[in-house]
């Protein structure tokens, strides 16, 4: 698993959009997995601090007993809808896969000032990240994984 800063090194330019994206947008869709397995999405914010991704949780939340069993979660970011009716002026969506680690430790909980003593503080481990979106008629992927690399995904 690849910190946030280890993706920026292997892919400096998909790392850059993903961040101006995740930047640009407050809210995200984080997917757990559900203790028979079926999918379950949050709503989530994150921040980057340190050369890492965070999102936190209020206490009593269902994504944190997910998280608990089982780290592997999934980010999704989309954008604006484009403005008329060519698809290209579209920014693209954003997903990212991992795990996410609980942290504990009572000094780095107090340096992000979580609110309330039973919030709870999780730093991303990032396996994939994927940037979709149109370039006129194809539908244009960027595609990182650790291990692999950046490779580009072009369908019509």
């Amino acid at each position: 698993m690849a910190a946030w800063q280890e993706f920026e090194r292997q892919a400096p330019e998909l790392a850059a959009v993903a961040r101006r994206l995740m930047d640009g947008y407050r809210h995200k869709v984080l997917a757990t997995l559900r203790k028979d397995g079926s999918p379950r999405v949050s709503g989530v914010e994150t921040s980057f601090r340190d050369g890492e991704l965070w999102t936190g949780s209020m206490a009593g939340a269902v994504k944190v007993a997910d998280l608990r069993r089982d780290p592997r979660m999934a980010l999704h970011v989309t954008s604006l809808a484009p403005e008329g009716a060519d698809p290209s002026g579209w920014e693209g969506d954003l997903k990212l896969a991992g795990r996410a680690v609980e942290i504990t430790d009572p000094g780095v909980l107090a340096s992000f000032e979580m609110p309330g003593t039973d919030s709870h503080l999780f730093r991303v481990e990032l396996t994939e990240v994927v940037w979709t979106r149109v370039e006129s008629d194809e539908l244009v992927m960027d595609a990182w994984r650790e291990g692999i690399g950046v490779r580009q995904i072009r369908r019509k």
